[in-house]
């Protein structure tokens, strides 16, 4: 998959999802730098709360928080996790 350059204007444009390492890059690239727009178009629902209790641990505080607060599936995945 490849990312926009807004998104990914720091490093790698291109992840192979196939890979997780890559795919675990590809989401927290999303996460910090991507839009409102870009969620939905660059992550796939399932796959980010079955990788939130490590992703979590990757992304800022500011970005957790956020995207606990907008979907609690992701908080209770974290949780469910410990």
């Amino acid at each position: 998959m490849d990312l926009p350059l807004h998104v990914a204007w720091s490093g790698m444009t291109s992840y192979d999802v196939e890979n997780p390492r890559q795919r675990m890059g590809l989401y927290r690239a999303v996460l910090h730098e991507g839009l409102r727009d870009d969620l939905p178009q660059y992550l796939h629902r399932d796959l980010l709360v079955q990788m939130w209790p490590v992703l979590r641990g990757l992304v800022g505080r500011t970005v957790r928080a956020v995207s606990e607060e907008a979907f609690p599936q992701l908080a209770a995945r974290a949780r469910a996790a410990v």
